[in-house]
Formats: structure tokens, sequence, C-alpha cells
């Protein structure tokens, strides 16, 4: 078949057309089978489904490579209920600075501003595509609230040498496009969070906290002055609730969910851990970065390559002839290319998130074959040769 601009479709099709930055792409080979043991129609505080969440939570610990002095909990609504549960336990004690570069930080910064109604808060901001200051935030005084990655808009921390080892306030890391793709600086991180639909393919509904030795200090010795509702609490009498850490979750967890998050953590063992799993996502975003520099009308959103991400990486228009045509003409072409792909079959949930520049955003964690997207490339040339040719013609 051929386009509007009477271009031949590509011949390949990529295998897996799922390129959704969350959910994401379930491991290779996966099928409901992989679920078969799972310990349906018990309870979750049974022996077995204990035995279930306790094996969760040390198997997350092995593969990311989380260090034996942080506790880790399940906790209930994704990576977003993990983030309000340290929010609203652990804020208001000191001073707080929030980093905004993207949707989810602004997220933050609202319940900072609005909900908690922080008295002493700062917020530093950039727009999509960059990073702020990020010495402008003192996380030696300070608590520091901020993403790792950001996911609608491509940019990532580089490293964590900004925040000082000798530091009095805590660092609130959301991870959750970060985890199981980018190295954490454990010391660096006293709070970490992420979710199982990210870089593993988990199911969603269910996050993940980690906490470090400093931030139990904090649960244990600061008390919020607003009332705390049961799903955030952590401490029992002033003390850590160290059941929470051992799989003793909050509210019922799906054990479904719990059987594919443990069947999503033994194939990250299998393919080499931690270090494969990093160099599986590299691999990916390096070839959709190779192929947005050669293609004239793509470009990556992140305004650095060391602040590129390596699992949401998000496409800019660049094109400056689209761009000529203004702002409305430049949206309707990314979401042309994203429903041509996805009446076709190839990718599925490509477009930019609602908020972010008008644009394209392939998720490229570990969990995606990388030749799933060499195949899906000339498939965007394809579709943007198309988008382009029916500009022409409707303006004839």
């Amino acid at each position: 078949m051929t386009d509007p601009a009477g271009r031949t479709e590509p011949a390949a099709r990529p295998r897996v057309p799922f390129f959704s930055s969350g959910p994401c792409a379930k491991r290779p080979g996966w099928s409901p089978a992989a679920l078969a043991d799972a310990a349906l129609g018990r309870s979750h505080r049974a022996p077995a489904g204990k035995a279930k969440l306790k094996r969760a939570i040390d198997l997350t610990r092995e593969v990311l490579q989380v260090p034996a002095t942080h506790r880790i909990a399940i906790v209930p609504a994704s990576d977003t209920g993990a983030v309000e549960m340290a929010m609203w336990s652990l804020l208001g004690a000191r001073g707080v600075d929030v980093l905004a570069w993207e949707t989810f930080g602004e997220t933050w910064v609202t319940d900072a501003v609005k909900q908690l109604r922080l008295a002493d808060l700062r917020v530093i901001k950039a727009p999509f595509g960059d990073l702020p200051d990020l010495s402008q935030a003192d996380a030696r005084a300070r608590d520091v609230l901020f993403t790792w990655n950001g996911t609608t808009s491509g940019v990532r921390v580089p490293d964590a040498r900004w925040i000082p080892d000798d530091r009095d306030g805590l660092t609130i890391c959301d991870a959750t496009s970060a985890a199981f793709a980018q190295p954490l600086d454990w010391p660096k991180l006293d709070v970490v969070t992420f979710s199982w639909q990210k870089a593993l393919g988990g199911e969603a509904g269910h996050g993940m906290l980690v906490l470090s030795p400093r931030a139990v200090a904090r649960l244990e010795s600061y008390t919020p002055p607003w009332p705390l509702p049961k799903l955030f609490r952590m401490t029992k009498g002033g003390k850590l609730n160290e059941g929470l850490f051992a799989g003793d979750t909050i509210n019922t967890p799906s054990l479904l969910c719990v059987e594919d998050w443990l069947d999503a953590l033994g194939w990250a063992q299998a393919v080499g851990g931690l270090p494969a799993l990093m160099a599986r996502a590299d691999a990916n975003a390096a070839l959709v970065t190779a192929w947005a520099e050669r293609s004239g009308w793509a470009a990556n959103l992140a305004s650095r390559p060391e602040i590129a991400s390596n699992t949401s990486v998000c496409l800019a228009m660049a094109d400056p002839e689209l761009l000529a045509r203004g702002p409305e003409t430049v949206a309707a072409v990314a979401k042309g290319i994203a429903r041509t792909l996805e009446d076709k079959g190839v990718a599925f949930d490509i477009g930019a998130y609602r908020d972010a520049p008008p644009g394209l955003r392939i998720w490229c964690g570990a969990t995606v074959e990388r030749d799933d997207i060499a195949a899906l490339l000339p498939w965007l040339d394809w579709a943007y040769a198309g988008e382009t040719a029916r500009l022409v013609a409707r303006a004839a």
C-alpha cells in the first residue's frame, strides 16, 4: 500500500507494537500462563499471600540493588500513592524545595501549595525539555522533592552530585520511569517511589516506597499538623510499622498483580539484572535518537543529550516548514501520525502527553525489544510523509 505522498508502506512491522509510557509493554514472551501460580482466592494475610508479598519485596531489593539499610513497602495507588504518602507523612518539618519540569512534578507542586499549604515552600521550575538549575535547590538545609525522570518531558537528572552527603533535609524522589532503567544514587536518596506498570511492565495499581534510615527517623520524630488518612499511615505509637515493610500491606493488594510483578522480576534476573536492563533501555533510546537526528522532521524534546531520558523518549516536531504553519497544524500532524500508526496496528499510544508540546513519545524501556524499535522507525517517516501530503492537498 502507498500513502498520499505515493510512498510504499514499510515491509517490516514491530512484532510487539506496545510503546506506551504507562502501562508499559509486558516483558518479552509474556502470556497469562505466567500467572498460573497466583494465590487467587486467598487472603493476602494468609501464609501463602504474605509469602508472595514478602518475596516481591525481596526480589525488588535484589534486582534494583537497594541497600540493606533501606526499607521497601508495597503501597496502594501506584506511584502517585507512594509519593502522596511520603509528602503527607514527611513534609512540613522544615522548608521544602519542589523541582518541576514536567507534568507530574507540577502535580507535586500543586499538592504542596494547595493541599498541604506548606508555609516555607520554594518552587523551582523549568519548561518541557529542560531541567531547572539544580544548584538552586538547598538540599543541605531543606527537604527536596523531585522526579528523577520526567515521563512526560523525556528529561532526567543526569546524576545526584547536586545533593550533598551531609544534608539535614530529606530528598524525596519520584523515580517511577527511572527505576530499573537508570542508576539511582541510593546514598543521596531518602525516599524513592515507583510503580509496577512502568519499566518492567507490571500491572497497574500498586506502588513501591523505599525509605532510608534518615526518612525512618523523620517518621518517628515528626507528627504532621494535618490529619493522615489510613492509607498514608506508616507509624504506630510513634514507631515505624515494620510489618508494612515485610509485606503486611495497608489495604488489600491484588495477588494476581503480585504474581505478575514476581514474573517481571524473574525475567529481569534472567536477562542479567539491573546492568542488563539499563543497557537494553540505553540501546533502544540510542536507536530512536540516531533516527531523529537524521529524520529532518523530528528532534528529541530534551535540550541536551546528557539530560535525555532513555525510557520515555519524547520527540518534538522540528520541520521548519511545518512549524511555520502554526501550533494547531503542528499538533494536528503529530496526532495524525499517532492515530495512523494505531490504525495500522504498528504502534499504540505514542502521542505526546496531553499537556506536553505536540509530538510523539516512545517508550524505550527494557521490556521493549530493540528489533521492534528498529521496525517502528521507518513507519514514523511513512506516517509523517502521509500527514504532510494531506496538508498540501488540503491547501491546494
